[in-house]
């Protein structure tokens, strides 16, 4: 009796306490940021992560996070990648808390595409125009 109600209780916590897109892709994903001319620095809501081109790791969420692009001599490029609905909540079916799970941890979403590539622009010199 007491390994069946042991057994249960695992079973229970198991359903209750996880969900499928939190468990099986994560609540962060790596997006691929790329720049033409290569080696600007990545900004994600406004903190340094590096220099293109490389990944990226991102907080999954309903609005994503912010990136910005700066290199001398080019205009500054912001951009939010894309999120689209994560089909692993699915996997969830009736579980109300798997769904929330999912939802409060960002793992309802995923970054779609997960590669970007950025062609940015150079800074005009007026002052050479005006000569």
């Amino acid at each position: 009796m007491i390994k069946y109600t042991q057994r249960l209780l695992i079973i229970g916590s198991i359903l209750v306490f996880t969900s499928c897109a939190t468990v099986f892709t994560g609540t962060k994903q790596d997006v691929m940021i790329k720049s033409n001319p290569e080696g600007a620095t990545i900004e994600v809501d406004g903190f340094e992560r590096g220099v293109t081109p490389m990944p990226v790791k991102l907080r999954k969420g309903f609005r994503g996070q912010t990136i910005t692009l700066r290199k001398e001599g080019y205009v500054p490029f912001e951009f939010r990648p894309n999120t689209f609905y994560n089909f692993a909540t699915i996997g969830n079916l009736i579980n109300i808390f798997g769904w929330g799970i999912d939802a409060a941890t960002g793992a309802f979403m995923k970054y779609d595409p997960a590669v970007y590539d950025i062609k940015m622009k150079e800074v005009v010199d007026k002052t050479q125009d005006a000569k």
